[in-house]
């Protein structure tokens, strides 16, 4: 088996009454497991990257809430509802890019609805259960992103990636790396390029962590290197995760991916975007409706430094995502299959 796939990214302790994560802020030098028990600490770890990726956060939240409401003690079931609706707006303002975060506390909403009848230990079971039911589906979606990825690459094939959307980023496999774990499985050896991602580094930490754990031929690159990589011919394709996309294929995922789309398409390079369908939002038409997180200052100026590396008081623009248009978009790749231009026919057949 894979030895990333030793850890596990985030996951429900029902005995210990906590939301299990690995705390990625101290990766790769500390492999570091949090207990949360709060919905405080879950807003923090969420809020401050301790779990992150797109399909992690859902998965946190599901799981998060789950475990906070087992806390609820008395038999009253509007009680049950107030506390529940509470706690879910609560964890919903940590991060406002990813849907997966509000997709995944909607439905967990609906299933305490739908077991109202049951009484609050049958909602609280309930919960479990459809907690488990996003884990192991978005695990299910990652390989099956795996798979399609995989059926437009060619063996020996060069690729560049940026940010994290690695086993690190969901419950298994990832999105855009799924298909370089599944190439591994099957011998493809691929030689991967992968963006440092300024400013937290989520390349340079967890990225290349991930592939060399892993096995895979990864050499890690500064954001301003991707250009001359391309110009010498050692990249092929360009993979990358999502965090939302519009009904017209428009696709928000970390600050920095907009320009590698535009490398790729001055170098005439496939770009594809890879993610589960729970991250396409058809209520958003286009990417200027995506509200864009802007993160602290302290991100750019001085915390990956010994001294600060910035004038004192400095202004500083700091937006965690950007939008690539749709038509630097070679491809979007889901669990169901593989989308391309004009992107809303296969979004809405998929999810309508």
């Amino acid at each position: 088996m894979n030895a990333i796939f030793d850890i596990v990214t985030v996951r429900a302790d029902y005995e210990q009454g906590a939301l299990i994560v690995i705390d990625q802020t101290q990766l790769p030098n500390k492999e570091i497991y949090l207990a949360l028990k709060t919905p405080e600490e879950i807003w923090e770890a969420i809020y401050s990257l301790r779990v992150r990726g797109a399909p992690a956060i859902g998965v946190a939240a599901a799981c998060g809430i789950s475990v906070c409401m087992q806390n609820y003690r008395e038999e009253d079931v509007q009680g049950f509802h107030k506390e529940f609706d509470r706690i879910k707006s609560y964890l919903a303002t940590s991060r406002p890019t990813a849907v997966n975060l509000f997709m995944a506390l909607d439905r967990m909403e609906n299933c305490i609805r739908v077991h109202e009848p049951d009484g609050v230990r049958g909602m609280k079971d309930a919960m479990r259960r459809e907690a488990e039911a996003i884990r192991s589906e978005d695990a299910a979606a990652c390989r099956r992103i795996g798979e399609w990825g995989l059926s437009l690459l060619s063996p020996g094939m060069g690729l560049l990636t940026h940010c994290n959307a690695g086993h690190l980023a969901v419950s298994e496999y990832g999105t855009a790396l799924a298909p370089i774990y599944l190439g591994q499985e099957n011998g493809y050896d691929f030689k991967v390029f992968a963006d440092e991602t300024r400013p937290l580094l989520q390349g340079a930490r967890l990225t290349a962590f991930e592939l060399k754990r892993a096995g895979v031929d990864v050499t890690l690159i500064c954001d301003n290197m991707a250009s001359i990589v391309m110009q010498k011919g050692w990249v092929q394709a360009v993979l990358v995760g999502c965090d939302r996309v519009a009904a017209n294929g428009d696709a928000a995922n970390k600050i920095g991916t907009s320009g590698v789309a535009v490398l790729a398409k001055h170098y005439g390079i496939p770009f594809y975007v890879l993610g589960p369908t729970s991250t396409i939002d058809l209520a958003c038409s286009t990417g200027e409706q995506i509200h864009i997180e802007e993160r602290p200052p302290e991100e750019v100026t001085e915390k990956w430094y010994v001294h600060r590396m910035a004038p004192d008081k400095v202004k500083v623009y700091n937006p965690a995502f950007d939008v690539t248009p749709r038509n630097l978009i070679t491809a979007v790749i889901t669990e169901k299959g593989i989308a391309y231009p004009p992107f809303t026919d296969s979004f809405r057949k998929w999810l309508e």
